[in-house]
C-alpha cells in the first residue's frame, strides 16, 4: 500500500468519524449516516489494499 493511499483512507475514515460525531450533536441523520459510511469505505478501501500488499509480496 502506497503512502498515499494509507494517508487517504485514513483522512477518509477520520473525516466520517467527525462527520457522524457532528450528526449525532445536530440531530442530522443524513450527515450521521454519511459519516458512518465514509467510515467504512475507508476501512474496505485499507482491507482491499492489504489484500493487494498480501499477494504481491509487499
Amino acid at each position: 500500500m502506497s503512502a498515499g493511499d494509507k494517508l487517504k483512507n485514513v483522512v477518509q475514515k477520520t473525516v466520517g468519524k467527525a462527520e457522524e460525531a457532528v450528526g449525532k450533536k445536530t440531530d442530522d441523520a443524513e450527515l450521521t449516516a454519511q459519516g458512518r459510511k465514509d467510515q467504512v469505505m475507508g476501512e474496505q478501501r485499507q482491507n482491499v489494499e492489504k489484500a493487494k500488499d498480501a499477494t504481491t509480496g509487499h
